[in-house]
C-alpha cells in the first residue's frame, strides 16, 4: 500500500496502541504522539515516526486519528493552543475513536469544517482483545462520503463498520452500548457472588449459566477471568464510570429515565471510593469467595476484553 495516506495517531493507551499497530501493519505510514513517552517508544520500535505535539501530528499527516480517555482530553487535543485544528488543512480527515459525549464531537466537527476538513466520531467496542486482533466494532457518525474515505483505515482495526448518521451518532450508540454493558455486568457479578456465598461450585455453575437464560456476552467475557483470578484491567472502572455518567447525562437531555443505569453508576462509584478505579470493571469492593471455603479476595475481575 505504497500510495496509502499518512496517518497521524494520537493516544497510545490500552486500546490506542494495538489499534495503531494494526494500522501500521495494514500499510499506512504512521506518525504517532502520546502524552506518556513510554508508549511512544514501544510503538516507534515498530518503525512509525514520532511527533511531539498534536499540532505537529496534523502538520505531517493527511488523516489524524485520536484515541483518548475523555471529553477534556479530546477537546484539548483538537481545540487547544497546540491542537490538531491549528495545523488542519483543507481536505484532511479527522477521526476520533474515544468514548465521549456527542456535543463535544459536534463542536469539533464545526471547527474542522471551517478549515475545510471532515470530522468523524468513530468509537469502538470489543475491548483490548478486539483492539489487538483487529476485530473491533466501529460506530461512525459523519458525512457518508467521509465515512467511505475512512473505511479502508477503519477496517485495519475494525471487523464491522456501522455508519449511524451525522456527527455524534456514533457516540450516542457507544454510550448506550456501555450503559447496557455496565448493567449486564452488574448482574453477572452479583450472581457469581451469590452463587459462591451459597456454596455452589462456580466452575459447574458457570457451565449451567452458559446453557441457560442468564447467559450474555458480559457473562462470557467476565466469568472465565473471575474463575482464573485474572486481575489485569482490560477496561477500567474509572473509564466505565465516565461512560455511564455520560450516558445518563444524555438520557436526562432527551427525557428518558434510566433506573438500572443509575444503580450501575452508584456501584461503580462505590468501587472507585474503595480505591478500585484503575482495576477491571468487575472489581468488587466486597470481594467474592470461589467456593465458600476460604477468605474472600478483594477483587472479582472481568475478562480483559471488557466492553471497551
Amino acid at each position: 500500500m505504497s500510495t496509502a495516506p499518512t496517518v497521524g495517531w494520537i493516544g497510545l493507551g490500552l486500546m490506542g496502541q494495538p489499534m495503531a499497530l494494526n494500522v501500521l501493519r495494514a500499510g499506512f505510514p504512521l506518525v504517532v504522539h502520546n502524552r506518556s513517552r513510554g508508549a511512544v517508544a514501544t510503538l516507534v520500535a515498530a518503525a512509525p515516526a514520532e511527533a511531539w505535539s498534536p499540532r505537529e501530528v496534523a502538520s505531517r499527516a493527511e488523516i489524524v486519528v485520536t484515541c483518548l480517555p475523555g471529553p477534556a482530553e479530546v477537546t484539548e487535543v483538537y481545540l487547544g493552543a497546540d491542537g490538531v485544528l491549528t495545523a488542519t488543512r483543507p481536505g484532511m480527515l479527522l477521526i476520533d475513536t474515544s468514548t465521549i459525549d456527542p456535543e463535544t464531537h459536534r463542536r469539533i466537527a464545526r471547527a474542522a469544517a471551517e478549515r475545510g476538513a471532515d470530522y468523524l466520531d468513530a468509537p469502538v467496542s470489543g475491548g483490548t482483545t478486539g483492539a489487538c486482533e483487529g476485530t473491533l466494532t466501529v460506530m461512525v457518525g459523519g458525512r457518508a462520503e467521509a465515512v467511505e474515505r475512512a473505511r479502508p483505515l477503519l477496517q485495519a482495526f475494525g471487523r464491522t463498520i456501522y455508519h449511524l448518521g451525522p456527527v455524534g451518532s456514533g457516540a450516542i450508540a457507544k454510550l448506550i452500548n456501555n450503559l447496557m454493558a455496565a448493567i449486564n455486568l452488574l448482574g453477572v457479578c452479583e450472581g457469581l457472588v451469590l452463587a459462591a456465598k451459597a456454596g455452589l461450585d462456580l466452575d459447574l455453575f458457570c457451565r449451567v449459566i452458559a446453557d441457560s437464560s442468564g447467559a450474555s456476552r458480559s457473562f462470557d467475557g467476565a466469568a472465565p477471568a473471575i474463575l482464573a483470578r485474572d486481575f489485569r484491567p482490560g477496561f477500567m472502572i474509572d473509564l466505565m464510570h465516565k461512560d455511564v455518567t455520560l450516558a445518563l447525562d444524555l438520557a436526562r437531555q432527551v427525557g428518558v429515565r434510566t433506573l438500572a443505569g443509575a444503580l450501575a453508576q452508584q456501584v461503580l462509584q462505590e468501587a472507585r471510593n474503595a480505591g478500585l478505579g484503575r482495576h477491571s470493571t468487575a472489581a468488587h469492593p466486597a470481594g467474592a469467595e470461589r467456593r465458600g471455603d476460604g477468605p474472600a479476595p478483594r477483587l472479582a475481575p472481568v475478562g480483559r476484553g471488557g466492553p471497551g
